[in-house]
Order: C-alpha cells, then structure tokens, then sequence
C-alpha cells in the first residue's frame, strides 16, 4: 500500500479500532513517555454490532477473545505488515525481549527422551548458587509437579520455573542416579544483547550484536572499553541476524563511531512530525578502521545503523544485501493486558533513504520476498538484484540506493554447503545439538583442560570416530543419511567444535570457534590490513 493510500485509510482504520476497543472495553494509550493522554471514541459502529451479535446470537460457542483477535489483525492486514497485534499471553514475553532480561532460575534445557536436562547454567545466577549442575535431569517442580516422561512442553517448563524475583521454587533433579531436592530463589536474568566480544586478530576487535535491547548500549560500551584496554584499534562489528529493537540504542552505538554533530538517522510520518537524531557527545571510536558486516535478516535499528556508518562513509559494509526495514513502530499498550504496535513514521538515513522494501502487494508477498533472494540467485551472485528506490550520493561521492535494504559495499556470497537437507534434518529435529550435549557429557572430562574457545579449536579435531557415532545417533532420529554428501560431512565436523564450545562457554565460545572459517569474517579482516 503506497503512502498516500496509507494516510486516506490510517483515520478511518484507527477508528474503527478505537470503537472495537470499546466494546472489548479497553483503553488504547501510548506506552513510551511524551505520548498524550487516552485515546477513546463512545460511538457505535457496524464492527460494534456484527461481534455483538456473533456474541449474543451466533450458532455455536465463540470465545470472544479469539473473535475479537481474529477482527483486529483482519484490520491491520490492511496496513504495513510491521503494524502487529500482541495478545496479553504473549506481551510478557516480547516486552522480556526489549527490557533484556526476564525472571526466573537461569538454566538452559533440552527434552531428550521425555526428560528435561539441564544443558547449561548461568555462572553467579540463582541455579549456580542452589548447585544445580550441567547434565542434572529434572524430575518435580515443588515436590507436586512431576514432569519427567509427561510429554510436557517447553512453554509449560517455563511456566513451572520462571516466576518473580525473590520468590523461591524447590525443584527435585536426579544425578548421577540419585534424586536431590533443591530449592532455588529466582532472581533476574539477563538476556544480553551482545553474543561476543574478543580480540580475533592483532589490535582487532569482534563485537557480534543480536538486538537492540534497553541494556545494548550499557552492554556495548563495557564490550569496547575491554577491547581497547587490549590493544584494539580496528573493529569488526558483526550485525547479521540482528532483527532491530529500539532505535535509541542503535542512534546511541551510532554516536561512538561518528564525529561531530552528524546527523545519524530522522523519522517523519503523516501524523507524526520530524524527528533528528544526531551526534552530541565525542565518541569511543571515531578514528579507527571499522567493517560492520551485514545479511539478510539484518533488520530495522540495525540498517540504522549500518546505514548511518555507510552514508558517512565511516565503516566499510561487508555481507549481503538487508533486509529493508525503513517504518518505525510504537507500541500502546490497551486494558486486558494485550498492546498494539503501529507504524508511526519512516526512517531515513542522514542523505535521506528510506530503505523500506515494498509492501504494496500484500503481506504474503512481502514475507516471501526473503525466500525470493535464495531462489532467483542474489544470495549466491550478488548481481541479480535490481536497485527499486532512488539513487542517492554518500559524502564521499559512492552510490547508494533507497527502497530495498542497505546493498553492502563488498559482497561476500551465502554459503550454499549449510543448506543441505540432511542439515535441515538435524537443525529441525534438534539432531545435532542433542548429539553434541550427548558427546559432552560423555567426555567432559577431556573437554575440561581446554581453557578457552581458542583451546578448544586448537584441540580438538573431530574425525571418523566422531562421525561414526554422529551418523548412529542421527538414525535415531530417522535422519536420511545416505544422502549425505562429501560437502556436508566437512561442514558438519566443521560445526562441531563450534557448537561443543557453545555448550562450554555459552555463545562467547560458539562465535569464537565459528568465525575461525567463517568467510564474511575473512573478508573482513582482509579489508581491515
């Protein structure tokens, strides 16, 4: 839907929202501070009637907030496909997402078997402290909850052990064949923004951040300051995968690069008025060599980002072509628990993109755009795809494009080795990842004098021994093996010490490793001799 379409349709649309509103007897208001007062309408209207009569008269039993779901997101598949309904169960966990952290004990888990096994706990965190231990098998939750061999869920495991900060929960755990009760006072766990940061080469830094969260700055800069007391004076920063999050942290990381009072990113919208977001401190990082890699799930705050540093031609952008987010959301928050997340404004970049890719002919083929790259080649190429906004000049006289994602400066092409469909196979089943939990644990001894990621890469060379016993455990999971080709052996043993040193040291360990044969990573370092 093109913009003034967007702005005839958004006061009659909204309306009708804030009439259904009255009738689900909520109150839709702005979350975030400097939003005005309640929005209220006391009108009547023909969505008001229809869902009363289905309510009142309707042949068979209709749960209203399921009626009253289904209307809203029919009103909102008529605007951008960002502009999201989030019913009350699942804000908790979104807003989790955002705040960057959440309540509960602080373990991993996997079902193996019907039986949930402790596969990682967090080091100070509640479990650390009541002596829960990596490879314990959890049996009750407060002595009446039995959940080992009841096919319970992962939603429901967490259910039974997230809870507020403070409040305690006994669990009971069989280890080493022997059944231990423990009680554990939940507390509050971080979800952090950043996977890892490390010195990768000589004076050269590696910061991988996943979203944008309320603790991404805070978490950034003490990620910086450690790699510059080691002698950092060139810097990786790696965004693939980084699906966006709140523009202030992206605008704040932006201020760290950029000098002077540049501007970084400005927002506008039809019912919203210009916003500025500039440089106003001196930074951590203006001078030094900087690659910020990117792909196609690079999203929203981060082509911010990324967008700000390639028009002031500050850092060199490494990868494949963005996602092409350019609308900023803003949530209210409506009674009963659940929240609204409309499209307020676009963004623009300081020359003035807007990245947004077209959504003008529907929402499907909007979401299969992405699965479009992989299958008419641009992923693997990098030439077939076309420029559809305006042509724009950076500072330092390169060409830019709007309408489609940030197009990076040097391409560097999508594996194809990792999309195999036995890797499928073991992805979707959890294959490889039980297998590796598995294989720890039968020699964590050997696995304990490695020190550090870099140790284990060095130590340890998976082979045919470690191959065979992949294969068998993959049969189990009715994985088809016999078509596994020479290719994907060398890329599963390749994934294997990556993924041992994620269930050692968390995802510090698993990037460490990983990035060893990496290619984006390669180039990188290669453009930053």
């Amino acid at each position: 839907m093109g913009s003034k379409k967007l702005q005839v349709w958004l006061p009659l649309i909204f309306a009708i929202v804030l009439v259904l509103g009255m009738y689900l007897g909520f109150t839709l208001r702005a979350s975030t501070a400097g939003s005005a007062g309640f929005l209220r309408n006391n009108g009547n209207s023909p969505v008001q009637e229809v869902t009363d009569l289905i309510k009142n008269k309707y042949v068979d039993d209709i749960k209203p907030d399921s009626l009253n779901d289904q209307v809203i997101d029919n009103i909102l598949s008529h605007l951008d496909p960002h502009s999201v309904f989030i019913p009350a169960k699942d804000l908790q966990y979104v807003n989790e997402d955002l705040e960057g952290h959440f309540q509960g004990i602080g373990v991993e888990f996997q079902v193996f078997n019907d039986t949930v096994n402790i596969i990682s706990v967090i080091p100070g965190g509640p479990s650390d402290k009541a002596g829960v231990l990596v490879g314990d098998k959890l049996i009750k939750v407060d002595d009446t909850t039995t959940i080992a061999g009841t096919h319970i869920t992962n939603t429901n495991i967490r259910k039974y052990l997230r809870g507020p900060a403070g409040s305690k929960v006994g669990v009971t755990v069989l280890r080493n064949g022997q059944l231990k009760n423990l009680t554990i006072e939940r507390g509050m766990i971080p979800l952090p923004s950043i996977d890892a940061d490390y010195i990768i080469a000589p004076q050269t830094g590696y910061i991988r951040i996943n979203k944008f969260a309320e603790t991404t700055y805070p978490e950034f800069m003490d990620a910086m300051g450690k790699l510059q007391k080691q002698g950092m004076q060139k810097l990786i920063l790696d965004l693939r995968g980084n699906g966006g999050g709140l523009v202030d942290q992206a605008t704040n990381i932006a201020d760290e690069f950029l000098d002077g009072d540049k501007m970084i990113v400005y927002t506008q919208g039809a019912k919203a008025p210009r916003i500025d977001y500039r440089c106003s401190k001196e930074g951590v990082f203006e001078k030094g060599k900087l690659t910020v890699l990117v792909d196609e799930s690079t999203a929203s705050a981060s082509e911010i980002l990324s967008g700000a540093l390639q028009d002031w031609d500050r850092a060199t952008i490494i990868g494949r072509r963005t996602f092409g987010k350019g609308l900023v959301q803003q949530q209210f928050n409506l009674t009963g628990g659940s929240a609204l997340r409309l499209t307020i404004a676009r963004y623009y970049t300081p020359i003035g993109r807007n990245i947004q890719k077209p959504y003008n002919k529907g929402k499907e083929e909007y979401e299969d755009e992405l699965m479009n790259r992989f299958h008419d080649g641009e992923v693997v190429h990098g030439d077939t795809a076309k420029p559809t906004g305006p042509a724009f000049k950076t500072k330092g006289g390169r060409t830019v494009y709007g309408g489609g994602g940030i197009t990076p400066d040097i391409f560097v092409p999508f594996d194809t080795t990792t999309q195999s469909k036995v890797l499928t196979q073991m992805y979707m089943k959890s294959t490889l990842s039980n297998f590796v939990y598995n294989y720890y644990m039968q020699h964590k001894g050997t696995f304990s004098s490695f020190k550090s990621p870099a140790d284990l890469y060095k130590g340890f060379k998976p082979g045919e021994a470690e191959w065979k016993q992949l294969l068998e455990y993959a049969q189990k999971d009715t994985v088809d093996v016999k078509t596994i080709s020479a290719n994907t052996k060398a890329e599963l043993l390749n994934i294997l010490p990556a993924l041992l040193a994620r269930q050692i040291w968390r995802t510090e360990g698993y990037f460490e490793v990983s990035n060893e044969n990496d290619p984006v990573i390669k180039k990188a370092l290669e453009e930053l001799k």
